[in-house]
Parts: C-alpha cells; structure tokens; sequence
C-alpha cells in the first residue's frame, strides 16, 4: 500500500504524536509498504538535506515551545505532491486545517481516511490567552469558556471523526470516550508502538547517569512531560514533598523534558523543602530518554490529559515500575499491583504507593519484570501490522460504495429505460 500520513507537528519537535507518526511509518515500512509523512516546515522554511518520504508545506502560525503549529492548507505544494504519489490511504493526525485537507484530498481522489484522536484537545485549551482569561470564575461569562470546553471542542471534534471513514482510538478507554461523545464512524484501537532500541539498555551509560542524577542517594525516580500545565507537573512536586516524609532525604526525582512552566515549578520545589530532591534536566534527545529510564527505579506519571501514556509504555520497556494518577492513558496501561500503582490525585496516596514500590526488593523485581512484560506486547511491528489490515478494510469498503454507486448511475437508470420508465 502507500500510504500519506497529514500531521501538524513532527520531527524535530519532541512530542507524542511526531513519535507516534515516525514509529507507526517506520513499522509499515517494515512490512514493505511505502509512507510518505505531510508535514509543516521545521521552522518556518526547508533546510538541510532533502528528507526521504517526507513532504513539507508552509506553516502561517507556530508556536515552537509548545509544538503548536498550523500547517498552511492551501499550499499548492501539498496537492501536487499528494497527486504524484497516486496513495491508496490518507492517515491524518490532526483535526484542524490539516485535517480539513485530508478530507478534501479523500473525497476528490476518492481514498479512504483515516484518523488517529491523539489528543484530548478540551484539557488543551488554556494555551490561548482569550479562553484563560474567560475561564476565571471572576469573569463575568465564565460559562461561555465551559461551554467551549465541555460542549463546543467535543462537538466539533465528533462532527470530524464522522467524515473519516475510519477513527484510530488509542486506547480502549480512549474508543469509548468517543463513542459516548457522538462518533459513528467504526472506531478501531491502535496504540502507539515502541521501536526496539525502547527495549535495549547501555548498563555503562545507564550508571553514569544514575550516580549523577542521584547524588548518592538509594532511589532515583524519573518522569518524562513537557513542563506545560496540562501534565499536572504541580501535583506531582506536591506528592513528592509527601514522599519525602516516607524516604527523608534519600531519593532524587529526574523531571526530563522542558516548557514554560519550568520557572514556577523550580520555585515551587523551593518552596516545598524539596529543592534537592527535585532535579531538572532539562530537555533530552528522544533517543537518548532510554538510559535516563534504565537508571531510574520506578516511573511516575501524573497527566490526567493524555489519550494514551506513551510514556508510560517506554519506562515500562525499560523495566521501571508505575505510580500514576487514575486517569485516560493511564487504566489500560497500569495493571495495579502488577505493573505498577494507580492512585486517586492525593499526594499522600501517591507517595505512599511510590515507596511501596521501591521499599520491599521482591516486589520491585517482581513489578520491574511485569512491567517490561507489558512493554513488549506493543512492539511497533505488531502495531503497524494491525495499522495494515484496518487500512486494507477501508480500502475495500471504499471499493465496495465504488462499486454501489456505479450501480446507481448506470445499471438502475438502464433497467428503468426497459421497462419504459425513463
């Protein structure tokens, strides 16, 4: 098959959705189907050596510290090149602009699309001023900021999977979230799959990074956000000054990744006591995340925002155990007891189960063994396998309406002209 991917962000912005893009086409490349990614231009103009298989356009609005982009839909460059490649499939990753056009690319080329809800956009609203403002309850119209949120984003999300012919839901939670919001089109789960450097390890590497990062201390905790406030990053400092009444000065926890919250979560941590136990790090390469991981003893995680906790399956790979906040992304990863923890948003709740991961030796290893058992059955290949055969289904389906509505225009017309009616 060859297959266009639309997205509004990708590398080399770190993100989600880039990573599941790149590892889902790179998984169906695998399997010898050709992909060819549609995406905005990295910063505003092409540079560099030409990419293989990736198209880029225009972009008339970015915001780069938080991988926002919107892609300009009416470069010429995307149908000329979109035409070229004669596609059995469009896979789209976003609903706005971009999604737009891939819609109008299927009904005038007459290929099936596809949609991946990656996102939850309702918790991503406070990244506009306007709505920010609004939803203040000292606002005089705070209701219509709640109605955008609870009512008008979710509408226009179904009113978009509704004219796909084809929705990818992440998790099974994820699929039912849509199904109760209003989508009719079939809603098949594909989570994001992990390529198999996730599941190799640099012990040499590894180590170093531990003695650095720990301080001497006997647990080191890790966890992988953009420092935005969607990821509940304030929570997470609250339950580690919990945690701290537990382990006292023995433990460090990594916050790996960078965002404009960093400032006042620094400060917050000051303000805590646990300015020490807390260490930034800062943005790391994708690709380097894995030894960061390997030297941790236990993951935590507390987003209520995400479709799927990708991040969750990469510490997993690893061998890092889960304490996590009950929340979507997070119930069909963690299995508790087994993998890991998931606790109600208390920060004695989730302080109490991180060092009970960690305190009893048999039940690290135990959980550490479990969760890298998880890991592996989200294995890219098994994913873009599943991607395939979902694709071939609409293929056919598409085929089939072909097929109907020939049906309609020449034979039911041929028919009525016999017997004298037309």
């Amino acid at each position: 098959m060859n297959i266009a991917m639309f997205t509004n962000n990708y590398k080399p912005f770190i993100g989600g959705v880039p990573i599941s893009i790149e590892r889902l086409s790179e998984g169906l490349r695998s399997l010898g189907h050709k992909v060819t990614v549609f995406a905005p231009e990295p910063d505003g103009r092409l540079s560099g050596n030409p990419e293989e298989d990736v198209v880029r356009f225009k972009v008339i609005y970015r915001k780069a510290d938080r991988g926002m982009a919107l892609g300009n839909c009416f470069d010429k460059k995307i149908e000329t090149c979109f035409r070229a490649g004669e596609f059995d499939v469009i896979h789209v990753h976003h609903p706005v602009l971009v999604g737009q056009t891939a819609l109008y690319l299927g009904k005038k080329y007459n290929i099936p699309v596809a949609y991946t809800y990656h996102t939850r956009y309702e918790e991503y609203l406070h990244h506009f001023k306007l709505y920010e403002a609004m939803a203040s309850e000292e606002y005089p119209v705070s209701w219509i900021a709640r109605y955008g949120k609870e009512v008008l984003v979710p509408s226009l999300i179904t009113a978009f999977t509704n004219k796909c012919d084809l929705v990818f839901a992440p998790t099974n939670t994820i699929k039912e979230h849509l199904l109760e919001q209003g989508t009719k089109t079939r809603i098949s789960v594909l989570p994001t799959g992990l390529d198999q450097a996730a599941f190799e390890s640099d012990k040499i590497h590894s180590a170093g990074i531990r003695a650095l990062y720990s301080d001497g201390c006997p647990y080191l905790f890790a966890t992988t956000a953009r420092l935005e406030k969607e990821k509940n990053l304030e929570f997470l400092l609250r339950g580690a000054a919990c945690l701290k009444g537990i382990l006292g000065e023995g433990f460090r926890l990594m916050v790996i990744g960078d965002g404009t919250e960093r400032a006042r979560l620094d400060e917050l941590a000051g303000l805590l006591g646990i300015s020490r136990q807390i260490v930034f790090t800062g943005k790391i390469e994708n690709t380097q995340v894995r030894h960061y991981l390997n030297a941790a003893d236990a993951f935590l995680f507390t987003s209520r925002s995400e479709t799927q906790g990708i991040v969750l399956l990469e510490a997993m790979a690893a061998g890092c155990p889960v304490t996590a906040v009950r929340a979507s992304g997070v119930v069909d990863v963690v299995r508790q007891g087994v993998n890991g923890y998931m606790t109600a948003e208390d920060p004695d709740a989730f302080a109490a189960a991180t060092a009970r991961l960690v305190l009893d030796q048999d039940v690290w290893s135990r959980m550490s063994d479990e969760a890298r058992r998880t890991a592996q059955s989200y294995e890219s290949g098994r994913i873009a396998a599943l991607a395939a055969e979902q694709y071939g289904f609409m293929i056919r389906q598409k085929k089939d309406a072909g097929y109907g509505e020939h049906g309609k225009r020449m034979f039911v017309p041929s028919i009525l002209r016999l017997f004298g009616a037309a």
